[in-house]
């Protein structure tokens, strides 16, 4: 981890790492989608297998740093919150597919997760 990363708060390097961490996740459990249909699935899996070792490699520091202030519901919602945040993106502009309402129900949902987890 770079010097000017570690000067930042333990949330807030967990959510970067959270985040890098979840493009690799998606273009590993869905890029295949896109990519690979001729392929068979084992090819896509041993694909995605090698794709996945960089999501572990940043998911692994992210949730250590983030334990360290964090308990793991408040981590496990942050994760989902960014998986959301990583996938729909994904979705519209990488695969194509069209924005639907339902992104946004699933958006509000997520928000009143995020606040009964981490109130006080």
């Amino acid at each position: 981890m770079t010097a000017w990363m570690q000067t930042l708060p333990a949330w807030m390097q967990t959510a970067m790492l959270l985040t890098a961490s979840n493009v690799f996740m998606t273009f590993a459990w869905y890029g295949h989608l896109k990519n690979m249909q001729s392929k068979a699935w084992f090819a896509a899996a041993i694909a995605s297998w090698g794709i996945a070792l960089f999501e572990y490699l940043l998911q692994v520091p992210a949730n250590r740093i983030g334990a360290t202030e964090l308990n793991l519901a408040q981590l496990k919602i942050m994760q989902e919150v960014i998986t959301l945040l990583v996938f729909v993106p994904f979705v519209v502009l990488y695969m194509k597919q069209p924005i639907k309402l339902d992104y946004l129900w699933a958006a509000l949902c997520m928000l009143g997760a995020v606040y009964f987890i981490f109130r006080t």
